[in-house]
Parts: C-alpha cells; structure tokens; sequence
C-alpha cells in the first residue's frame, strides 16, 4: 500500500511536467505546488496554460509556478524549448513526461510522421535526452514516463511504424504507448550503466476521465465512441486519481528506477506498483526502438544543419 503521507516537502526541488494545463498534468502541478516545488508547466498553447497557472494560483499554494512554451507535434519546437529551459534553470529534479494525444484520424507530425508515435513518444525521447544532463547532477533525480493501461495490448509495427502502409488510430495508440515502456525502461538501464544519479520510471492512469476522450470522439466525430465513453462512465475515476501512479513515481522516497506505478485494480483505484508490458521487457527489441527512434530524431538535427 502506497502512503502518499510519506512525501514530504518538495522546497527548492524542480519538476517539469508536459501538458501541465489540464488533466492528469495539472493535477500532478497542483499536488506538487502544495509542496512547495517549482514547477515548470510545460504546455502546447499558452492561453490555456496561462488560465491554468492563474487558477493554481489562486489556491495560494507555497510552489513557485513557471510556464514554458512546448509543442511535442514539431520536434524543432521541442529542441528550442528544451535550450530555452536550459538557458533559464539550472538544473531540474525530475522530468515528467505527462502530454499526450489519443486515437485521431490518421495526421501526420510538423516533420511528416504518425502524430501519435511523433508526440506520445518521439517528442518525449528528444526532451528527456536534452534535458538529461540537467538531472544527472542531482541525487535521486528521475524521469517519469506516462504511458497507458493499452501497453498491455500494443505492439510494436516494425515494418509499419508511422501507418502509412494500414493506419488503425488504437493500434497506433498502442504502439506508442508501448513504445513509451520500451523507452523507460531502457533509458533506466542506460542510467544505471553509467552509475547515474538519475532513474527513470513508469506510471500509467487506469481509466482516468480527461480531455482525451472527449477530445477523441470531436475528431474522429464516432458516435459507437461517444456511447462507449457513456457506457464505460461509472468505471472512469477523476483526473485527480488518475495522477496519482505519476506523482507516486515522481515523489515517493521508496520509488526506484524500472518500476511502473498504476491503479490498484488497473483500470481504478489507489496506484500500486504495476508490470511492466511484458513486450517491453525484451531488451533486444528495445534497443532496436532505441536506434529507429534516435535515428529519426537525429535526422531532424540534420535537415535543419542542411536548410
């Protein structure tokens, strides 16, 4: 059984959270704020940022809020935010790795690749591995990432990464879910063979009611979703619960690196600690998502050098 009272204040240490502004983002800044943390609220559109700040704001909370400008769908936006970041803060305790998007109509990111493995997990390597050396001076310093209870189901389309021969919008969400498992987990081995401060862990939310849902049945404009979404509407816990594996993976004094915090009873309840997708524990094939991955980011480094 997880305490929560275990976490304790949070003065002078810096959390930056992706899609700070709503949802399960915005909860883990608010329970970070009250203690006391600086948090760096990274989100795509700034308005809504701003509205979210001056909310948390109002609660008087004893963290200092910072808001920075990050799009996850240009992976050259999220070059320049993460220099930005570095330019601005000297160092950062934890990275947590929250944003993401579900099930759109096939779209394609700013550099031309599936939206969903360009946000959920291209965009979130590239961040990490930038912002890393900013953590890496810091005892037990972590990055967590946010995947979902579909890593259980996803696999990974080796021949068809980014849909362009067949795209199905939940394979696709699977497969970047997964692939964020994959991700963590190697990122952790990596750490740990350097003799790194620095950990990295795993949290998923259960069935957790935030924008994406709603957000996935405008887009798609599926009624079959819309009624699902109703039908499923008594197993669905708040955003507030929903945040809780993140900030137990962030905070907790016991959490340790290739853990992977979730519901209880998967899909709802108090986070305990959870398995990892079973897919993600081979690690030849994560070191191969590893490469792909870095091949593609480094390509856009190239592109720019060329242009």
């Amino acid at each position: 059984m997880i305490r929560f009272n275990e976490i304790g204040r949070q003065d002078k240490r810096v959390f930056l959270v992706t899609g700070a502004n709503s949802g399960l983002g915005y909860e883990t800044s608010k329970f970070l704020l009250e203690k006391g943390a600086t948090v760096i609220m990274c989100c795509r559109d700034l308005v809504k940022g701003e509205k979210a700040k001056q909310k948390l704001l109002k609660l008087s909370f004893p963290g200092i809020i910072e808001l920075v400008d990050l799009d996850l769908s240009d992976l050259r936006k999220v070059r320049s935010s993460a220099e930005l970041i570095k330019n601005k803060f000297n160092f950062l305790d934890v990275v947590i790795n929250n944003a993401g998007i579900m099930a759109p109509p096939k779209t394609l990111s700013k550099q031309g690749f599936e939206i969903q493995f360009a946000v959920n997990h291209l965009a979130h390597m590239l961040l990490t591995l930038e912002l890393l050396p900013m953590l890496k001076e810091k005892n037990n310093s972590r990055v967590v990432t946010v995947t979902s209870g579909v890593q259980y189901f996803g696999k990974i389309h080796w021949d068809d990464l980014q849909g362009e021969i067949k795209y199905d919008r939940w394979a696709s969400y699977a497969q970047s879910k997964l692939a964020n498992v994959m991700f963590g987990l190697e990122l952790n081995f990596k750490l740990k063979e350097d003799n790194s401060k620095t950990s990295s862990l795993l949290a998923h939310p259960g069935f957790a009611r935030t924008n994406l849902q709603p957000k996935s049945v405008e887009e798609n404009q599926s009624w079959q979703e819309e009624l699902a979404y109703k039908l499923m509407g008594p197993m669905f816990q708040s955003a507030k619960m929903g945040a809780l594996p993140q900030i137990a993976a962030a905070a907790l004094p016991s959490a340790k690196g290739g853990e992977q915090y979730g519901p209880k009873f998967n899909f709802r309840g108090f986070p305990k600690r959870c398995k990892n997708a079973p897919k993600a524990l081979n690690q030849n094939s994560r070191r191969r998502l590893w490469d792909i991955s870095e091949q593609l980011i480094n390509s856009i480094s190239e592109n720019s050098n060329q242009g």
